[in-house]
């Protein structure tokens, strides 16, 4: 039975198996009352750039690890050649041509020989069409889950209502909501949606710094920290309303639900609980809502900007506090109760960016790559992977929720990175490039 509350937060209603809504007035559910189970004590050490998780420190002195299974790293390089070698086959590329052409050519003539029957069959069930159908919208961006005359409403009103309202500091100088406008040159009644600047045209296919900087209202960074940070001055205040503003829409459509994606950058391992506590603290939650978290590839900027030694602290920073509070749940209560909403984690950037494909069993691990240059699609892929599958079977033991890797793949770049994904991937978002 899937349990659903109401935003006046006097009802809630249970929908049993038969589709019926039962409601029972005046019982409130905590939407992150979970289950905490018992501290495990478990020691867990990184090793070759995954987590092996023992029994107790004098297991990990022995190098005695849980039977946690995953690939290891020349397995995956040997299946990933093994593929190529197969993609490269031109006999098997003849086969495979031909047999999507019959594929095709089938599914058509079936289009012609049933498609009227199969409407009349559609027409004839009840009380169910394309509107009334549950829809999961599982590739969309929390940053950009609002229309843009959402965003526009949202900031006018704001502007309107909190205009005295200290948002950032510059030069360790207050500002308040309407100084940054004034130093914009903006009031609340220039703004529109031309001005706004936020709609995703098809100016930004294959452009992908068009596409970030369409992230910027009014092409400003300081209103993206403003209004669609988590990690800001107002600990992300205005983020948090508008984002619950989108969630009482699905509620009230019913029907559309959403899987939005929220950034983890992996710069200290704080982002975990700060991401946690924002969204405990500002009750951003719904029944209609699970997160995806994504990790930018963005090692590179960071190890030139001194933020990083080498590719095993971003891998830390992104895991090490995931294994800590799955092993011992009240280490981080917050933590702990904001990943039984989520479901799973991608990989984002541009994937056009060069790179050298090619890996093979002596690759540096992440310990000795430290590098400026970025580590390949495929590399990154594989250590999310084999660390998910560690603390997926950690996290089973505990009777906790697990999660799926579900990258960004497929937009650009080589084919290498369908590769990875078809080998790693529970799916993909994209996949332009399998036409190719």
């Amino acid at each position: 039975m899937a349990v659903i509350k109401r935003k006046d937060n006097q009802k809630i209603s249970i929908e049993s198996h038969d589709g019926q809504e039962l409601l029972l007035p005046g019982v409130h559910l905590d939407p992150w009352a979970c289950p905490m189970p018992p501290d495990r004590q478990y020691t867990c050490r990184w090793r070759h750039g995954v987590v092996r998780v023992y029994r107790s420190e004098a297991d990990a002195d022995a190098h005695r690890p849980l039977r946690y299974r995953f690939i290891s790293f020349k397995q995956y390089v040997e299946d990933m050649n093994r593929l190529s070698d197969m993609m490269a086959d031109g006999p098997l590329k003849s086969f495979c041509y031909r047999r999507l052409s019959y594929l095709s050519s089938k599914f058509k003539m079936h289009v012609l020989l049933n498609e009227l029957h199969e409407l009349a069959l559609q027409k004839a069930v009840p009380h169910r069409d394309f509107y009334n159908v549950r829809k999961v919208d599982t590739h969309i961006h929390a940053a950009s889950c609002m229309n843009q005359k959402h965003l526009l409403r949202f900031i006018k009103r704001t502007l309107r209502q909190n205009a005295h309202e200290v948002v950032t500091v510059q030069a360790g100088v207050p500002k308040t909501l309407k100084s940054v406008f004034e130093d914009m040159q903006l009031e609340a009644y220039d703004l529109n949606v031309d001005i706004l600047d936020v709609h995703a045209d098809r100016n930004t296919f294959h452009r992908f710094d068009r596409f970030n900087a369409k992230y910027n209202p009014v092409g400003e960074s300081r209103l993206r920290e403003v209004f669609l940070k988590t990690d800001n001055h107002m600990n992300g205040t205005y983020f948090a309303r508008i984002i619950k503003e989108v969630m009482v829409d699905l509620q009230e459509n019913k029907y559309t639900y959403a899987e939005p994606r929220i950034s983890i950058y992996c710069k200290n391992k704080n982002e975990w609980s700060k991401l946690a506590t924002w969204a405990l603290r500002n009750d951003v939650h719904s029944p209609h809502v699970r997160w995806l978290v994504q990790v930018p590839r963005l090692y590179d900027i960071y190890r030139i900007n001194k933020l990083l030694r080498n590719f095993q602290e971003f891998l830390d920073n992104l895991f090490d506090p995931l294994f800590q509070v799955s092993v011992d749940p009240s280490s981080n209560p917050e933590l702990h109760k904001f990943l039984t909403h989520v479901i799973g984690f991608d990989s984002v950037d541009d994937e056009s960016k060069p790179e050298n494909p090619n890996l093979h069993e002596h690759t540096k691990t992440p310990e000795l790559w430290d590098d400026e240059e970025n580590p390949p699609y495929a590399y990154y892929l594989y250590y999310m992977y084999a660390n998910l599958v560690m603390l997926n079977q950690l996290r089973k033991e505990q009777g906790l929720n697990t999660f799926v890797l579900r990258p960004h793949c497929g937009e650009a770049g080589p084919a290498t990175h369908l590769s990875a994904a078809f080998l790693l991937a529970e799916n993909i978002s994209h996949g332009l490039m399998l036409r190719k």
